[in-house]
């Protein structure tokens, strides 16, 4: 019997792209396992209504054709569902496709699909809100809320927002309780970590497993202007844990509070409130990997 498949395209990920995407999929989708449907989005948020939708009706997989934003919408919505996550990466970063192994390659991210090779995966809850990957509270959620705004879309977009931004950024002070044991301090970065990079091979936690049901909280102390090109150097190396402003805090569930209520979630920004509850939520996530 044929699995039933949606492609949910978000139409503002890689410029272009979508002009060509269901023609990729008609090509070289396995039309012997699969009948599929193209929905395209019209809105923010709409991606996870459809997502939704798809998994009320019973699809087995939904797919996101899009970026980390677009994942983050439609992998939420199937949080707790028996309909599988796929994802065709397009967008600016693809943090998540890129730690499982999807190539970036359409051709070849579908060829992942007829394949079929899955994991139950780990999410994140903080507060009432969910997420995949990596969230954060620092540098990275003030170059997020930027980018949400930002004209230029792409790798070179991020790049022109971090260089504004990096001489302009004062760091947060925030207060982290886990199991207990309560550390204050000021930070650049204070990263939640399910997965291992934010996106384009910058891998903020290089051991973070999303199926192993724990989290990685990521601390970036302030550090000097000399000492920015060895930790960016690090950090596209896989050895950001090696660097003497940096620790890396395994955990299941913690409590945070901060100085400034800005944050990020699969780069999405978004507002915090004054306490945050941070727990792992286990194998909760059926996904679509890479071979």
């Amino acid at each position: 019997m044929k699995q039933t498949i949606r492609f949910i395209v978000n139409p503002i990920s890689g410029v272009g792209k979508k002009n060509y995407i269901p023609d990729l999929i008609e090509n070289y989708l396995d039309h012997n396992k699969f009948d599929y449907d193209i929905a395209f989005t019209e809105y923010k948020l709409h991606a996870k209504t459809l997502a939704k939708q798809s998994s009320e009706e019973g699809i087995d997989i939904v797919c996101a054709v899009g970026g980390d934003g677009s994942v983050h919408e439609v992998g939420t919505a199937l949080i707790g569902t028996k309909t599988k996550l796929a994802i065709l990466p397009v967008g600016s970063g693809n943090g998540l496709a890129r730690h499982l192994k999807i190539s970036m390659n359409i051709r070849e991210a579908i060829e992942c699909i007829n394949n079929s090779k899955s994991i139950a995966m780990d999410t994140v809850l903080v507060n009432e809100k969910s997420f995949l990957g990596v969230g954060g509270y620092g540098f990275d959620a003030v170059v997020a809320k930027r980018f949400d705004t930002h004209r230029r879309r792409g790798l070179w977009g991020y790049i022109q927002l971090i260089l504004r931004e990096f001489f302009r950024f004062n760091p947060i002070n925030a207060s982290i309780d886990i199991d207990g044991k309560i550390k204050t301090l000021p930070v650049v970065l204070l990263t939640v970590a399910n997965s291992s990079q934010f996106g384009n091979g910058f891998t903020i936690s290089p051991k973070s497993d999303v199926t192993d049901g724990e989290l990685e909280l990521v601390v970036l102390r302030p550090f000097t202007i000399w000492s920015a090109p060895l930790i960016v150097y690090r950090f596209f190396t896989k050895r950001s844990d090696t660097s003497r402003f940096s620790e890396i805090i395994p955990f299941k569930t913690a409590k945070l509070k901060l100085s400034k209520k800005i944050a990020h979630y699969d780069g999405e920004p978004c507002d915090v409130k004054d306490e945050i509850n941070v727990s792992v939520v286990p194998k909760s996530l059926n996904i679509i990997i890479g071979n």
